[in-house]
């Protein structure tokens, strides 16, 4: 079923002097198996979504549908916690959250909380941290003592060791160079390849447009526009208003197209730049 958002409103410190509104009456449907992207200024509302995915907010109005689980505003946490275990969240800069004394260790900790064994955590941990390009010989290392790249790829692998349904991932390859970013954006393709629904926040359009099947754009808690890259992308003067912008192709054809460059389309990627001024 995937996770959908009806009617969402959300505040931050609801009854205090300091309450602020960061969603109004949102709705959002994720499908199961789908590649979803959220795109908006800062401040728009991304990271209040992200974190209502998984129950770590929970709504101040409406409610949030993870398969036949509901979140509301009256939800306990006991049914909020297999939400989590479903629903993995990868936030900005998730090696912040990094905490025990090997790599090996931290990325267990998270199975081993809902339940499973030492023995099939660390099998998992294992598994996870090779998949995100983690050798052996890093396993019994401290995760501090790594460079700020592999600090992102163990968390990332902590998340992936819960075997989540849905993996969210917020701005996940901020502050790594573009080979690190390239590697990981990789990654998370080929997860998706398997099956893994991905929920992606950036402000990388050039990644919307080649990983994304859909998209949402939000603007000051609302959503603003949505639907397939392709379609969203057309209108580049409404995007750069609103202060997002488009993939780098896509601005280089909508100015071919000024110049009078007959275009049936505007390309969101380089492919399609290619078959669009080969005639299709």
């Amino acid at each position: 079923m995937g996770i959908s958002l009806e009617q969402v409103s959300y505040t931050y410190q609801a009854g205090t002097p300091f309450e602020g509104r960061a969603l109004f009456d949102v709705d959002v449907t994720i499908q199961k198996g789908s590649y979803t992207a959220f795109i908006g200024h800062t401040g728009s509302g991304k990271s209040t979504i992200m974190q209502l995915l998984n129950g770590l907010n929970i709504p101040t109005k409406g409610a949030v549908y993870v398969d036949s689980i509901k979140i509301d505003a009256v939800t306990k946490s006991k049914t909020i916690k297999p939400v989590r275990q479903k629903v993995g969240l990868v936030f900005q800069f998730p090696e912040s959250q990094l905490f025990d004394e090997t790599v090996l260790k931290d990325v267990a900790f998270g199975p081993q909380n809902f339940g499973v064994s030492l023995e099939e955590a660390e099998q998992r941990a294992r598994e996870t941290l090779e998949m995100v390009g983690i050798s052996k010989e890093y396993f019994e290392r401290n995760p501090f003592d790594l460079s700020g790249g592999q600090m992102r790829r163990v968390a990332i692998a902590g998340i992936l060791a819960m075997q989540p349904e849905i993996l969210v991932l917020d701005e996940p390859t901020a502050g790594l160079d573009p080979r690190g970013r390239r590697e990981l954006m990789t990654l998370f393709k080929k997860l998706h390849d398997s099956g893994l629904t991905i929920v992606l926040v950036t402000h990388m359009m050039d990644d919307v447009a080649e990983y994304a099947d859909y998209v949402y754009l939000l603007e000051k808690g609302q959503v603003a526009a949505k639907g397939k890259p392709k379609d969203v992308f057309q209108d580049v003067a409404f995007l750069e208003e609103k202060q997002v912008g488009v993939p780098k192709i896509t601005k280089f054809a909508y100015r071919l197209r000024q110049r009078g460059y007959e275009m049936d389309s505007l390309p969101i990627t380089i492919n399609q730049f290619i078959k669009e001024v080969n005639g299709g």
